[in-house]
């Protein structure tokens, strides 16, 4: 997808210091606590269930995982809930937002560093609200100051992996696209976009070549990087493929012998089923008139919003394809990322229990997090979400998150919001 924003690093990093400071003192003080989370339904996201269960965190991370013992001290009982994994969310454009003057933000439309700062910290604190406590960014340069500003407590939002831009078959050839992705490691980039295809709004044809490919996924897992490349005709997936690169996003064109290739080669492929496509088509005037936002591409878009679903069940239905979660949120769908797994758990039929491992435990292995997040398990970060219902039977309880933890420090606590409003 389109870059809308290229603000100087400085500028931004500046604006977003001064601009969206909060205290990380208490989240502190709350990782150091020992915590005895119990709930209706505990899922660790990689198979496991237990009714009645509890989560123990302590300085941040899950000590014990299991059913209520007896004569157990719980520190906080969550009641008729289900407690999962945080979710993670693979690709998303957290910088990408949506001007006062109600149109997607281009370079020079007025909007300043500030502003930008603002926007960026309001999509990623959306996010974490929704449950989503880990996402990788497919990627703006301004990530970089994002995810270092998220670490440090300067603002609160999800952990976050990023590629800070992307390489397209404009980047030059064989030799100019490996030293572009030494200089993107040189700038601290966790990840390598590559765009192998067209946008779906012009086609989605093949761009890069298979040389080009080759060339800069090679350098890449030199660089110690993974390689996510934006394919949708089925020959920019095999080309991919071939190339060795570690997830292909979208494939809204892939065949029988591209989804056979990927699963093969152990790629990670994660196509949308419906998230990236409403948010464009619902509100036409934020993006119309700008690039291929245009009568031709929102044509492009309606036609391939039944034909999504239905590839994603396709991609379900081929034993040992590695399909993790996605949703490439852009302006205006942050914080409504759970949209996407209602769609793909309904009209994609992706069966319910793969589901929450594509967006849990799934998701950290495609980001080489797995020893990090993901599961709900002893020695790993306390990313934990408490939903009302049970995702294994309703994909709508992602929906209806109701209490949020990330790496031990309570981020969303409803029913603590509730009684604070009642006595208040």
């Amino acid at each position: 997808m389109r870059r809308s924003v290229a603000r100087p690093l400085s500028a931004f990093a500046v604006a977003l210091a001064a601009t969206v400071a909060v205290p990380a003192a208490p989240l502190a003080a709350q990782e150091a606590a020992k915590v005895v989370l119990r709930a209706a339904l505990v899922l660790d996201g990689a198979g496991k269930a237990w009714p009645n269960g509890t989560v123990t965190v302590e300085n941040g991370r899950i000590t014990a995982v299991g059913p209520l013992a007896a004569g157990a001290s719980v520190t906080r009982d969550l009641g008729a809930v289900t407690l999962i994994p945080g979710m993670i969310d693979t690709h998303v454009h957290l910088t990408w937002y949506i001007t006062s003057r109600g149109k997607l933000h281009v370079d020079n439309d007025g909007d300043g560093p500030i502003e930008g700062a603002l926007a960026a910290a309001g999509n990623a604190w959306k996010t974490l609200e929704a449950g989503f406590t880990t996402v990788q960014s497919l990627g703006s340069p301004e990530d970089a100051q994002l995810r270092d500003a998220i670490n440090r407590g300067v603002i609160r939002g999800p952990r976050l992996i990023t590629t800070l831009g992307s390489l397209n078959e404009r980047s030059g050839g064989p030799e100019a696209l490996r030293d572009s992705v030494r200089a993107f490691k040189r700038r601290g980039a966790d990840a390598i976009k590559l765009f192998a295809s067209k946008s779906i709004r012009d086609g989605g044809t093949q761009t890069m070549t298979d040389a080009q490919l080759q060339a800069a996924c090679a350098e890449g897992h030199a660089q110690g990087l993974r390689v996510v490349v934006h394919a949708h005709d089925a020959s920019s997936v095999m080309a991919a493929v071939r190339a060795g690169c570690d997830q292909v996003e979208h494939g809204l064109f892939a065949d029988d012998a591209a989804r056979a290739a990927m699963t093969r080669a152990g790629t990670w492929y994660d196509p949308q089923c419906s998230l990236v496509f409403r948010n464009y088509l619902d509100h036409k005037p934020w993006f119309d008139g700008i690039g291929n936002y245009n009568a031709v591409g929102f044509a492009a878009m309606e036609k391939v919003v039944p034909e999504a679903p239905k590839q994603i069940a396709r991609a379900a239905a081929t034993p040992g394809l590695n399909l993790v979660f996605g949703t490439d949120a852009v302006a205006g769908a942050h914080g409504h990322n759970a949209d996407e797994l209602v769609c793909r758990g309904t009209e994609g039929k992706q069966p319910l229990d793969a589901l929450l491992a594509s967006v849990t435990s799934q998701a950290a292995a495609s980001l080489g997090l797995a020893k990090e997040t993901g599961t709900l398990a002893p020695g790993l970060a306390a990313d934990v979400v408490a939903l009302d219902g049970d995702p294994r039977k309703d994909p709508r309880a992602y929906q209806r998150v109701r209490f949020v933890m990330k790496g031990g420090a309570v981020v969303r606590d409803e029913p603590q919001l509730a009684a604070r409003k009642s006595r208040g």
